[in-house]
């Protein structure tokens, strides 16, 4: 079902306009629009990366051991998933590898950036894509999972995030996250990055089950590579001029295939029922239970 981001009114899916009010998208660049303000630029995140991360993600270690581990904790979670929206999708590549795995999905994807949306869709033409503000998702009982995927440290309202995905899935539905935590990893890149904090187990566990989310699953990742995070972070400058955000996507061939094997034998181990206390990052997977 929809949800009129005007007068809240609930009503099908398949009609754009709302009976109530009339309410009616805008259509930016060929994609409907329900936060048209913030298309070219809503903060949080650096929208000129978009050409960079779309260049560089598929080859990247560290992006594709994350959709390594997306991809089983969908299967293991949601096996029998029909329909997906991935809220923060980016450039894309998520999603791409979803459609791949699960090519009977039907899969929507939303960014707040149009620059973001461009990319995705020649990746995913078979997806669904809109813009959207994820503190105004306009869905109710509508998606079987969702995903974001490193987002909400973007956003200051991330407690109102959670409140508009628990209403956007079904009853029983499944919503994957994945975040960086431990405060103490905080460097010049979170800066870069528009990150507004790093989160704890606890915290995020806290502001999931206020939300109306039972947890089932939640365990650190990039673990085994902590203390070369550790090392990298301390080595880089502090924010300046001479910092480059996207240094650590352009790794030698050799090193990143090495860190690529280190994290998917991780991966193996957490699929084993391994949780890892610390991480570099976290994955969570929790659920709307029925009401």
């Amino acid at each position: 079902m929809r949800v009129c981001p005007d007068c809240k009114d609930v009503y099908a899916t398949a009609e754009r306009l709302c009976p109530s009010c009339g309410y009616e998208p805008v259509r930016l660049d060929g994609f409907d629009a329900y936060a048209a303000e913030f298309a070219n630029g809503g903060g949080g995140f650096k929208a000129e990366y978009f050409d960079e991360l779309a260049r560089l993600e598929s080859a990247n270690f560290w992006f594709r051991a994350r959709n390594e581990l997306i991809l089983w904790a969908l299967r293991a979670y949601m096996p029998s998933v029909q329909s997906f929206l991935e809220v923060g999708c980016g450039t894309g590549f998520v999603l791409s590898g979803i459609a791949k795995a699960h090519p009977k999905i039907a899969l929507s994807g939303s960014e707040i950036f149009l620059d973001g949306l461009s990319h995705a869709k020649v990746r995913v033409p078979t997806a669904h894509f809109m813009q959207m503000d994820a503190r105004q998702v306009p869905f109710r009982d509508e998606f079987d999972a969702i995903g974001a995927f490193d987002v909400l440290e973007h956003i200051e309202e991330d407690e109102a995030v959670l409140a508009q995905l628990h209403c956007a899935l079904k009853p029983d539905g499944v919503l994957l996250l994945t975040v960086p935590q431990h405060p103490w990893l905080w460097s010049a890149s979170d800066t870069h990055a528009c990150h507004v904090r790093r989160y704890t187990a606890r915290e995020l566990n806290d502001k999931l089950v206020a939300a109306g989310f039972q947890i089932e699953r939640s365990t650190s990742f990039v673990s085994l590579l902590l203390p070369a995070i550790l090392f990298s972070r301390r080595a880089k400058p502090a924010a300046g001029k001479e910092y480059d955000p996207t240094a650590e996507l352009r790794l030698p061939r050799m090193l990143n295939s090495f860190l690529l094997q280190v994290m998917l034998f991780e991966k193996k181990l957490i699929s084993l029922g391994v949780n890892f206390p610390l991480g570099g990052s976290r994955l969570i997977v929790a659920r709307k239970t029925a009401e």
